[in-house]
C-alpha cells in the first residue's frame, strides 16, 4: 500500500477554495476537498487539520447537509486542534437544524462549564440559538461573551467582533421586550 502523502494548506488555498464554493455553488463538493486535505494534512501546514474539519462543517451546512456538518465537526472535535470557532460550538448548532434540540443543549451545557471562549464563539451560538428561538439562551450567551471583553484592551478586529455581538444582544433583547442595560450604553457610547 503505496503511503498518503501529505500536504501544506496555507490561507490562500483555503480561502481560493471558499470563494470557488461561493462563485459555483459547489458546496458539498468542496466540503469534501477540504476533509481530503485535512486527512493529508502535514503537522507544520499554516491551517491545521481541526480546522480544516471546521471549514468542511461549515460547507455541509450550506449544502444542507447537516449530518455530514456534524461528522466534520465531531472530527475537529476529536482532533482537538485550534479553530476559530469552537467545533463544539458549530455541532451543536448543526445538531439544531437536525432538531436534536436535547444533544445540541447537552453540548452547549458542556460547553458553557469550560470557561470563556473567543467572541467567534459567541456570536456563533447567539446566533444559532436565536435563529432557532431560544431568545433567552442566545441572550444568555452573547451577554457572557460581551462581559468578558467589554472595556479591555483589545485589538481593532476583537473590536469590531464585540461590535458585531453586542449589535446581535441588542436585537435580541429588543426582542425578548428588555431594557437597555450597561452594555447597551457602553456600545452606545463607543
Amino acid at each position: 500500500m503505496a503511503a498518503m502523502r501529505l500536504t501544506h494548506v496555507t490561507t490562500a488555498e483555503l480561502d481560493r477554495l471558499e470563494f470557488h464554493a461561493v462563485r459555483s455553488g459547489e458546496h458539498g463538493g468542496v466540503a469534501a476537498q477540504l476533509l481530503d486535505l485535512a486527512n493529508r494534512v502535514d503537522a507544520g501546514s499554516e491551517i491545521g487539520r481541526a480546522e480544516l474539519f471546521v471549514r468542511a462543517g461549515e460547507q455541509w451546512e450550506i449544502a444542507q447537509e447537516f449530518e455530514r456538518a456534524c461528522a466534520a465537526y465531531q472530527r475537529a472535535i476529536d482532533d482537538g486542534g485550534s479553530t476559530v470557532i469552537d467545533a463544539r460550538a458549530l455541532r451543536a448548532g448543526a445538531l439544531l437544524h437536525l432538531d436534536e434540540v436535547e444533544r445540541a443543549q447537552a453540548q452547549l451545557k458542556r460547553l458553557e462549564t469550560e470557561g470563556p471562549h473567543g467572541l467567534s464563539t459567541h456570536i456563533h451560538i447567539a446566533e444559532a440559538l436565536y435563529a432557532h428561538d431560544d431568545l433567552e439562551g442566545a441572550e444568555r450567551w452573547a451577554t457572557a461573551g460581551a462581559r468578558g471583553y467589554v472595556g479591555a484592551d483589545v485589538t481593532p478586529y476583537v473590536h469590531d467582533l464585540l461590535m458585531e455581538l453586542l449589535r446581535i444582544r441588542f436585537r435580541i433583547r429588543t426582542d425578548l421586550g428588555l431594557d437597555e442595560d450597561e452594555l447597551d450604553d457602553w456600545a452606545d457610547a463607543d
